[in-house]
């Protein structure tokens, strides 16, 4: 019975959280790990245009509720997203027409295009916040919760309660099927087909009548998708502030990096490990360890290795030691 309990308690905290988190992670990854594999460059705007979608998403989700159309438990968001996606995917487009496009016709050395988007960074927060402000801000609705405390105690009988959040099986569900469709597109359609092509090859792409300036546009097109999913996820299951979202650029970046830098599987199972590395090392493991050793060995302390205050010190740690001992990350992605 106390073995059940202390993986009640692992699940609570450490197992649901981490698989929740990292799919939220995979999905911003993957935005990243697909500008850097098609337009060969580091996107550092990225958390800010999944700030950008996802306030588009809440402005649209206060629009539905206020007509009162809802999705009954399901939180009203889920079908904000579509519009989210419109509006992000019109920012990135104007944003590659306006500017990226420039320093693509001029052959710009990647460092060149890094420090650009690091200026379209500044330029989207501002933007998100000067529309939305900088607060945090509550769009979720429908149910809170999938299974809550007191109905899992009632039906197992377990001293430990369990409760999982209905936004954390909607991340992990929306994940999936926005996963599996974006590999179906990468490997089945002839777009994605030819995608995969300009990442390979450039030249022999181009020289194959591959248009460059329609791979570039599909390519925003889906990294408005995945951050705006990814941001909307987020916010439902932890808090929208767009600060939050600057900051998530490093667990992000560290995820695609550890995974392998335009590498799309690399990049889901870096953001697991990254965010199975956070939530494990800043849990405080007292109660697990108080259910599995016997009296006279129970912890006194938390059994804490770091405070959540460094949770994105862990992303930074994973990071360092990656790019010093390999760079190409764990499914050999580009070097970076």
């Amino acid at each position: 019975m106390d073995f059940l309990n202390a993986f009640v308690a692992l699940s609570n905290f450490v197992l649901i959280p981490a698989i929740a988190y990292g799919s939220q992670l995979a999905l911003g990854a993957l935005g990243v790990t697909l500008v850097y594999g098609i337009l060969r460059f580091s996107n550092f705007a990225h958390g800010d245009t999944m700030a950008f979608g996802t306030m588009v998403a809440i402005l649209a989700t206060w629009g539905l509720q206020a007509a009162g159309v809802t999705l009954g438990p399901l939180p009203t968001a889920l079908l904000a997203i579509p519009v989210g996606i419109l509006g992000c995917a019109a920012l990135v487009l104007a944003t590659d027409r306006l500017v990226y496009r420039f320093y693509r016709a001029q052959k710009a050395v990647p460092v060149i295009l890094v420090i650009v988007s690091m200026g379209v960074m500044f330029i989207y927060n501002g933007i998100t916040r000067f529309i939305i402000g900088p607060d945090d801000q509550a769009f979720a609705d429908g149910a809170r919760f999938l299974i809550n405390a007191r109905q899992f105690r009632e039906m197992t009988g377990l001293a430990e309660p369990l409760a999982i959040r209905s936004t954390q099986a909607i991340t992990l569900v929306t994940a999936l099927i926005v996963v599996a469709a974006l590999f179906w597109f990468l490997n089945r359609t002839k777009t994605g087909k030819s995608m995969r092509a300009y990442s390979d090859n450039e030249d022999l792409a181009l020289l194959s009548g591959i248009d460059p300036e329609r791979v570039v546009r599909v390519t925003w097109i889906i990294v408005a998708g995945l951050a705006t999913i990814a941001g909307v996820l987020y916010g439902l299951d932890k808090t929208y502030k767009p600060f939050t979202y600057f900051q998530l650029l490093l667990p992000i970046f560290a995820a695609a990096i550890v995974g392998g830098l335009g590498s799309p599987l690399g990049a889901i199972a870096g953001g697991f490990v990254i965010a199975f590395s956070e939530v494990g090392l800043t849990y405080a493991w007292k109660k697990v360890l108080t259910y599995l050793l016997p009296g006279p060995l129970e912890p006194d302390g938390l059994v804490q290795l770091l405070a959540t205050d460094y949770k994105f010190a862990v992303s930074f740690m994973i990071l360092v030691i990656v790019l010093l001992f390999r760079p190409t990350g764990l499914f050999r992605g580009k070097s970076v």
